[in-house]
């Protein structure tokens, strides 16, 4: 029996949907007891094309070794990826067993191929071959950027440390998704259930639908709050029952903490990261493990990313001190608190918006309707970057997710699913992740495909589901992330779409989207009043602009604390002898303006770099945020809309991936390095352009 046809018997006989790679998955048949099985079959056969590569016969060239053990390692990374995002938007108890029972076989694997001798000296033999001088210079770049890799991996390590390093990986790999499920469950074990509507005054009607239909999903009579962001936020900015905002505060900021029986503390686990990462760190023989981190980063040091930190808050500082004070101010004089606590700064500062632009969040979240908001986007980047989208069928993994295909001249391109609703057993937060990746395989060209992931409140009452402008941005914001993923224009893997973009350069294109909406013409698009259809009015757009960077200097020193926080865990502090909460309080004293209650872990909740990609690399969406707001500068000197911009924005940082550096990549496109000015006008925290 072939190869080819001992698989078709295998999908026949056990109808595994991981195991058919052909087109897309089938997504609506995977069981828990796919995993397993399909586990093994790809690492059976990624194990095999590894043995292939590293015999002593097999030549030191691109087409014996490198092509063929990428194309296993993309359809091993592809299934267990799918495995990954369905754990992460619809986990339950038998899928999370079975993600958790072949973490440490696929963990093992991808880091026993990290430092495998024979194959890190394939490679090293490519480079120093006559032959490497004829390789196109993406596929240098590959072999160059594997060999670097290879080092970080502890390849070149003695088999002792070089074991050490693996263990570490394995151990790392296991808490941080312990770390999650923490997080995950503590938020979901969590509800307010209020029987009493009038304590709920000041909530919005559609909020106390979305509430009523969640206590009624829960076989509950009355209005349900739960922890999860669509339905916490609106309750933390609206409810005028202040005792109700103080309970939902300290549940959402004692999380995964040592709180309620410690059922989901994520306390222990953080130290255990730290020590983990540190020991790897020093193993691969860097001071710490921010300096192994930023290897792969545009950042030259920590010591660069902390200066940079510290400078953006001694700029920002004063601003963000004169906002804490406006709230303050107006929260003593108006509202009659005289000391605003941290579960009143939400409210009173959406009060303040209110007084003083004459609109809420509530108001125009009535026009922004999901339908239309979709609409708008789509037609703004099709002008852009020449492209159509549109909704088309698809297996999906739960009734609520869409499928898109993504086509130019009318050649499909590329494709993504998007999943936009918060419910129960999806991680909270926003992402976007690349589900297959544009490549050639056999002379033929795999298009890329990638998931966009929100958690917005789902439609009530029959409803179109309707979306705040921070919700429209962060949409806006996950799209840039999935174009960057789409629009690639390289087939080599390694370089195609995100894939080995610097981590503090990732973050361009998804925080220059952003931008666009706050542009008169493109509100107007994105708009349609969830009762009349009529677009935003004129001056309710006026009130927004107004309103733009309301507040923006405390959120800036707020992430700026986030970055500084991340760094300093990661370079100076130490797990066995300092303390976390003393760290942080250290920071806050030095950059932030308002401060939380004793009783706060949020620690315990920052997933972000405990259980995310952004260890010692937080700093990442300031750092980019620069490079981003440049970019958009390039817009607003040639037309918001430009589509010859929009072309060159498409050319010389979309469609390369990381075929260049992403310094490389920004100088094509504005034509030199990037400046803070942008950065500085387009947050409001200076009024002019010039950065001083």
């Amino acid at each position: 029996m072939t190869f080819s046809n001992a698989i078709k018997t295998t999908m026949t006989e056990t109808k595994n949907p991981l195991l058919d790679l052909s087109d897309l998955i089938d997504y609506a048949s995977v069981k828990p007891e796919h995993v397993a099985p399909a586990v093994d079959f790809w690492s059976a056969k990624l194990e095999a094309a590894l043995a292939a590569a590293t015999a002593p016969e097999t030549p030191a060239t691109w087409e014996a070794v490198v092509e063929p053990l990428e194309n296993a390692v993309l359809d091993f990374s592809r299934a267990w990826g799918v495995v990954g995002h369905l754990q992460s938007v619809v986990d339950t108890p038998a899928l999370r067993d079975a993600y958790n029972a072949a973490l440490p076989k696929v963990t093992e694997l991808f880091i026993r191929l990290s430092q495998d001798e024979a194959l890190f000296a394939k490679y090293r033999a490519i480079e120093a071959s006559p032959e490497f001088a004829a390789l196109s210079a993406v596929r240098q770049r590959i072999v160059k950027r594997e060999i670097r890799d290879f080092v970080l991996s502890g390849a070149a390590l003695p088999a002792e440390k070089r074991e050490r390093v693996m263990a570490i990986g394995q151990a790392l790999s296991q808490t941080s998704q312990k770390f999650s499920e923490n997080l995950l469950d503590a938020t979901n074990a969590f509800e307010l259930v209020i029987d009493d509507k009038a304590k709920l005054a000041g909530i919005p009607e559609e909020t106390l639908a979305l509430y009523e239909a969640s206590a009624k999903a829960a076989g509950k009579s009355g209005w349900r709050i739960t922890l999860q962001f669509p339905s916490y936020l609106p309750a933390m900015k609206y409810c005028e029952d202040r005792s109700i905002r103080e309970t939902l505060y300290r549940a959402f900021s004692t999380r995964a903490a040592e709180f309620d029986g410690a059922r989901f503390d994520n306390t222990p686990l953080m130290t255990e990261i730290l020590k983990l990462r540190g020991e790897e760190a020093s193993l691969l023989g860097f001071k710490n493990y921010a300096a192994l981190s930023l290897e792969t980063k545009m950042a030259e040091s920590p010591e660069a990313v902390l200066t940079f930190l510290r400078d953006l808050a001694r700029r920002a500082k004063p601003k963000a001190q004169a906002d804490v004070e406006e709230v303050n101010e107006f929260a003593r004089r108006e509202l009659n608190l005289e000391t605003v606590e941290p579960w009143d700064r939400p409210y009173a500062s959406e009060k303040l918006r209110e007084s003083r632009y004459s609109y809420s969040d509530a108001e125009v979240k009535r026009y922004f309707t999901e339908p239309t908001v979709f609409a708008g986007l789509f037609k703004l980047v099709e002008t852009l970057f020449g492209i159509e989208i549109n909704e088309a069928k698809a297996s999906v993994w739960h009734p609520d997710v869409k499928y898109f295909e993504v086509k130019r001249n009318g050649e499909k391109i590329a494709a993504f699913y998007a999943d936009l609703y918060a419910r129960e057993g999806k991680r909270s937060g926003a992402w976007m992740d690349g589900e297959r990746t544009r490549t050639i395989r056999a002379g033929r060209l795999v298009t890329p495909v990638a998931y966009l992931v929100c958690n917005f409140a789902a439609p009530v009452a029959g409803k179109p589901a309707t979306l705040t402008h921070d919700e429209v941005t962060t949409l806006f914001h996950e799209f840039g992330h999935t174009l960057h993923h789409l629009l690639t224009a390289q087939t080599e893997a390694g370089v195609s779409g995100i894939n080995g973009v610097e981590w503090d350069a990732v973050e361009t294109p998804s925080q220059f989207l952003e931008n666009f909406a706050w542009d008169r013409e493109v509100v107007k698009s994105i708009t349609s009043h969830v009762e009349t259809g009529e677009p935003l009015p004129d001056a309710l757009f006026e009130k927004m602009l107004a309103a733009k960077n309301f507040l923006a200097g405390a959120a800036c020193v707020r992430q700026v604390e986030f970055a500084l926080f991340d760094m300093l865990l990661h370079t100076s502090f130490s797990p066995d002898r300092d303390d976390i909460r003393a760290l942080l309080a250290d920071v806050r004293r030095e950059v932030a303006v308002v401060f939380p209650p004793e009783y706060d872990r949020f620690p315990q909740s920052f997933a972000h770099i405990f259980a995310g990609g952004y260890a010692a690399g937080y700093y990442s969406y300031k750092w980019s945020e620069v490079l981003s707001c440049d970019c958009f500068e390039a817009f607003e000197e040639t037309g918001i809309r430009n589509p010859e911009t929009g072309r060159r924005f498409l050319t010389e940082i979309l469609e390369r991936g990381s075929s260049r550096d992403a310094m490389e990549n920004f100088v094509a496109f504005r034509g030199r390095k990037p400046e803070l000015g942008a950065l500085l006008r387009l947050t409001g925290i200076v009024e002019t352009t010039a950065a001083k």
